[in-house]
């Protein structure tokens, strides 16, 4: 044990549970499946909100806010799409209570029934496409670009805090086009998107490549989907893009006159990522002392801790540090100066560990009077002792290096556990121990049905860089253009 907390090696979904609470990032609220995101866990949501935000406006987005709640109707319009969250759907039946006839509680008032049910967001095409009948005339109206920051219910047997919570917290594009061409172009573009942020910012190697139609979203002609190996060798879908073809536009009656002066349905995608990166995060990077959070979204980026016996060190040495702060401030890297007495400096390290804080520097009598400051990497865990002049200078490229060091690292341990397996037994044995799976399918559904049942590992995408290369299928021995990537997954 460190810290109290348990070894990845030993339990690692208990390491995972003990490292959200105890890093302070979320807890389990009074609501069965839902969480409170506490606020230094909801500060690395707003960075990654910020950094997604501009990346969406670079692309041409702009962002609107439509209900939280979706008429039943209108769910049921699209037949694939209702099907597909039939099963996950809160309702909302009357608006109103009262009291109980004998004094206790209140009850549900049956005489403020709802003329419809209304069902609480579980995604919005739906009502947002039944809106856009009212946007969309003509082809000067397209592309329309909307993202919207919001809420969604999706009823949960099973939770878990920040990877699968009955509401979660998510962004959702939804554009309409007058090509399919468009369309298509603009699915693809917003993964790039997607991988490009969990890449460079969360440090988070990627596949890219389309789901296969039992895994598509329901109503979607194409998935796009980016996939990340976590720790224990299992697969976390980290993000999602849909090609929507015109299913949507038809089941609303969204048709708008194009460039030849005729009738057309215009073409439709939509794209999401959820609070569930936190999560993602978290499995990829951190270790048994806690949390490793790449510099780019973590909340506090250097923290300073005097080590001091009295007010007056204190005061020198913070007479000191000053203008180290002001410069890192105006560098625009986030910085604490912890000279809280109510802790010493011992559990102050271990603190600031557990939280993930990239940079440490610590700072007594004894380094003020050598002209130095101890300088602690959180990625590495190791120490060094450096002059004054130009720590500023120091300290941004060091934290250039930790978001690199992150990442590469994240990625030899994916490339480490992807394998080739060309049969049966191959593919049985491996999957016990985790990791990518790079193996022939036959393209039916059939077959990708049998594997999941007997080994609970799903295809989790088609890599869009795949090799054509012939084989044979893993299962059923039939011809296979190419391989596709298997894994159990969260």
């Amino acid at each position: 044990m460190a810290k109290g907390l348990p070894k990845r090696s030993e339990n690692y979904s208990e390491w995972y549970n003990e490292i959200v609470k105890r890093a302070d990032l979320a807890e389990n609220s009074a609501v069965r499946g839902c969480m409170v995101i506490k606020p230094y866990g909801f500060a690395i949501w707003e960075k990654m909100q910020r950094a997604l935000d501009d990346m969406f406006k670079e692309t041409g987005h702009v962002n609107a806010y439509f209900p939280l709640f979706v008429p039943k109707s209108f769910l049921e319009k699209e037949e694939e799409h209702a099907e597909g969250f039939a099963k996950e759907c809160a309702v909302v039946t009357h608006y109103r209570l009262k009291n109980n006839p004998d004094g206790k509680g209140l009850m549900v008032d049956p005489a403020a029934k709802l003329e419809e049910e209304l069902i609480v967001r579980p995604t919005s095409e739906a009502l947002i496409w039944n809106t856009y009948k009212n946007w969309i005339q003509s082809w000067r109206d397209l592309p329309l670009l909307i993202n919207q920051w919001c809420n969604i219910v999706r009823w949960e047997m099973r939770t878990r805090l920040f990877l699968r919570t009955t509401e979660f917290l998510w962004q959702e594009g939804h554009t309409a086009h007058a090509t399919e061409t468009e369309a298509i172009e603009e699915a693809e573009r917003m993964l790039e998107v997607y991988a490009t942020f969990a890449e460079e910012w969360i440090g988070l190697p990627v596949i890219r490549g389309l789901k296969t139609a039992s895994e598509r979203f329901a109503g979607a002609v194409e998935t796009y989907c980016i996939e990340a190996l976590m720790q224990d060798g299992k697969a976390l879908q980290a993000g999602t893009s849909h090609f929507l073809g015109q299913n949507f536009a038809k089941s609303f009656d969204v048709q708008f006159v194009n460039k030849e002066n005729t009738l057309e349905y215009a073409w439709a995608t939509s794209w999401g990522v959820t609070t569930r990166l936190i999560g993602a995060l978290i499995m990829a990077h951190s270790d048994d002392n806690g949390l490793i959070l790449p510099p780019k979204l973590a909340p506090i980026q250097v923290v300073i801790v005097p080590i001091h016996k009295s007010p007056e060190d204190l005061a020198t040495i913070s007479e000191k540090i000053d203008p180290i702060i002001s410069e890192l401030k105006a560098a625009g890297i986030s910085v604490k100066y912890d000279d809280d007495d109510a802790q010493r400096s011992g559990w102050k390290f271990a603190e600031y560990e557990l939280k993930g804080v990239p940079i440490r520097l610590a700072m007594g009598m004894r380094d003020l009077e050598n002209g130095t400051i101890e300088i602690a990497r959180r990625d590495t865990l190791s120490k060094v002792s450096l002059p004054f002049d130009g720590i500023v200078d120091h300290i941004k490229t060091l934290l250039d290096e930790i978001q690199q060091n992150v990442y590469n690292k994240a990625l030899a341990f994916r490339e480490a556990n992807t394998f080739s397996v060309d049969t049966w037994d191959e593919f049985k044995d491996q999957i016990e121990k985790g990791g990518f799976l790079l193996a022939h399918w036959d393209g039916t559904a059939e077959t990708e049905e049998k594997i999941k049942d007997e080994t609970k590992a799903t295809i989790r995408c088609i890599p869009l860089n795949s090799i054509e290369q012939a084989g044979n299928c893993v299962y059923s021995g039939k011809d296979s253009a190419k391989r596709v990537v298997f894994a159990r997954a969260y």
